[in-house]
């Protein structure tokens, strides 16, 4: 895993647009975003058990296993959203790029590759991209039946009480 603020220069949503002024996991911390280097699935196993997570499923996102409808998947992926749940994703293989929204409303970039486990709180602002390998295998867990309904960034999700709640128990607590 690589944190670091998103350099805003135009290109391509999948290339690095690294800044070069990195982060520290603690400041994730701060964001709400919990991390996890977990080798293998045994180890997301014991953190599933111990955070109630109850089902699982894969997806990969790549333009061999999404044919003709793959750019289209990563474009709207990198729509900026937010969960009602918990989203909690582990890389089985490739990479890809979590951005998240910092306290201040600008991006954090956050690259994964095998082995990283990453839990977004509900309610935070992020979006996602594969990288330049256009490849990302990832387990995709969940406490209920799963969902990912993204609620795409706007006046309606700023007053949703999920986002109300991440406001007032992670931004403003710092």
């Amino acid at each position: 895993m690589k944190a670091y603020w998103f350099d805003n220069l135009p290109g391509d949503q999948r290339e690095p647009h690294n800044s070069g002024r990195t982060l520290d996991p603690d400041y994730l911390a701060k964001l709400g975003v919990i991390y996890h280097h977990v080798p293998d699935v045994s180890g997301v196993d014991v953190i599933a058990t111990s955070r109630n997570y109850r089902n699982r499923d894969e997806i990969t996102v790549s333009p061999e296993k999404m044919g003709a409808i793959y750019e289209e998947k990563v474009k709207s992926f990198f729509h900026e959203h937010l969960h009602e749940d918990e989203e909690i994703r582990y890389i089985l293989d490739g990479g890809g790029y979590f951005d998240v929204r910092s306290e201040g409303d600008d991006w954090v970039r956050i690259w994964l590759e095998k082995g990283d486990l990453i839990i977004l709180p509900p309610g935070i602002y992020h979006r996602f991209t594969t990288d330049e390998q256009n490849y990302t295998k990832a387990l995709r867990l969940f406490k209920d039946e799963p969902k990912w309904t993204p609620l795409n960034r706007g006046s309606e999700t700023d007053t949703n009480q999920y986002r109300q709640e991440y406001i007032k128990t992670v931004l403003t607590a710092q």
